[in-house]
């Protein structure tokens, strides 16, 4: 994507790291894995809702701290089926940092080692389309941790409901708003605010809510949410 060239100044220059065996192994199994298939309709396809925690707001320098993911399998949210994480970090986030997301010092340093959690997360997800609300800040973080831990792009496809929920509902918000108002309007509760699964769980009925409509009105598959979110961002930017 142009945004993820200008962020990491032009087409990302990826580092040589060297994993264990077992780990490089377990990459190159990902790898290897079959692509999804974005034209089948929406209640044959797995999505993956997914929301991050960092150490701040810059895509740029600020660290990667959780990773939250819930699944929609068939339009159905299984409890049994999401992913929840802490990588291990050399430096605490702020105090400040802290009082947003709740993961303290100690549980900050006693995560799981990044290149084991970036792993783990890659094998729940699979080559499933990912959902998130502002999906650019969970893009950017995943894939500079990809970056910089396993050195690697992970090429993964992203649906960003904060552009595909305004042309489904044109008549309740036509316009970019926040994940907040979007949860008034149909009722969405966060049981835990600015924590990665439950931001997930919330976000995750967002997109049973879009799918539904998506399946009504002729945008049947993931694919069809690609299109009307990039459609949406060029009349944004024509506008």
């Amino acid at each position: 994507m142009k945004w993820m060239k200008k962020l990491f100044g032009g087409a990302p220059v990826l580092p040589s790291v060297s994993l264990p065996a077992d780990q490089a192994a377990a990459l190159a199994a990902w790898r290897k894995r079959p692509d999804e298939d974005f034209a089948r309709p929406h209640f044959r396809t797995r999505y993956v809702v997914v929301d991050v925690e960092a150490s701040g707001l810059n895509m740029r320098r600020d660290r990667l701290i959780s990773i939250g993911a819930v699944a929609v399998s068939g339009g159905m949210i299984d409890p049994l089926d999401t992913f929840g994480v802490v990588l291990r970090q050399d430096e605490v986030s702020s105090h400040e940092n802290i009082l947003i997301h709740g993961i303290g010092g100690s549980a900050q340093q006693d995560g799981v080692e990044p290149v084991a959690a970036l792993l783990r997360f890659l094998d729940f997800v699979g080559k499933a389309p990912l959902v998130a609300y502002h999906a650019e800040f969970d893009q950017a973080m995943i894939e500079r941790a990809a970056r910089d831990h396993l050195g690697t792009a992970l090429e993964l496809r992203w649906i960003d409901l904060a552009w595909v929920l305004p042309e489904l509902f044109r008549e309740r918000i036509d316009a970019q708003a926040q994940l907040d108002d979007w949860l008034g309007q149909f009722g969405i509760g966060n049981f835990l605010r600015h924590n990665a699964v439950a931001d997930a769980y919330a976000t995750a009925q967002l997109l049973q809510v879009a799918l539904t409509r998506g399946a009504a009105t002729g945008k049947e598959s993931a694919q069809s949410f690609f299109d009307t979110e990039k459609a949406r961002r060029w009349l944004r930017r024509a506008g």
